[in-house]
């Protein structure tokens, strides 16, 4: 189904058309990352892919009147370079361990480190907590940042368009 919503994005010229098939999108990654027993991503996936954007993008749609242009020219070139970046990304897998091994790196030496002194070193009893907020807390405060100044540049890209429109 990711597929197919992929195509359709790639295919559709309707500005409103292509949002609500991006959300979706979000939605069903979301879904992927449930049966992947990543339900801390999966929640955020669902709230920032299918919920805030879609609100922010539609909201744009609306505020900046946007119409459906054509394209000037036949998109060949991003095309090719989409499909060799995709053969590349395929080959690379190639050399991964197996989905779910536990003979993969990451079992060897971070996990068990994570899990047996997560508890001692941070003094968070939940394991997930302990690393997002104190193993990655610069990466995830980095990723909040991002996003905040996102919506920061946004907001202002929309007040300044209904300034001008309103002088």
């Amino acid at each position: 189904m990711m597929a197919i919503t992929t195509v359709a994005i790639a295919r559709t010229k309707n500005l409103f058309a292509i949002v609500i098939l991006g959300s979706l999108y979000s939605f069903l990654m979301a879904t992927v990352l449930v049966v992947l027993d990543a339900v801390d991503v999966a929640m955020t996936e669902a709230s920032v892919g299918a919920g805030i954007t879609t609100v922010l993008l539609l909201g744009t749609l609306y505020l900046t009147r946007g119409e459906n242009a054509a394209p000037l020219r036949k998109p060949l070139l991003p095309m090719t370079i989409a499909f060799i970046t995709a053969g590349l990304l395929i080959y690379g897998t190639w050399g991964l361990p197996e989905f779910g091994s536990p003979n993969s790196v990451i079992h060897q030496h971070v996990a068990p480190r994570y899990i047996n002194e997560g508890p001692i070193e941070t003094g968070v009893p939940n394991i997930v907590t302990a690393v997002l907020a104190s193993y990655r807390g610069f990466d995830t405060l980095g990723e909040t940042t991002v996003i905040f100044t996102a919506g920061v540049g946004v907001i202002a890209l929309l007040r300044r368009r209904r300034k001008n429109e309103e002088d």
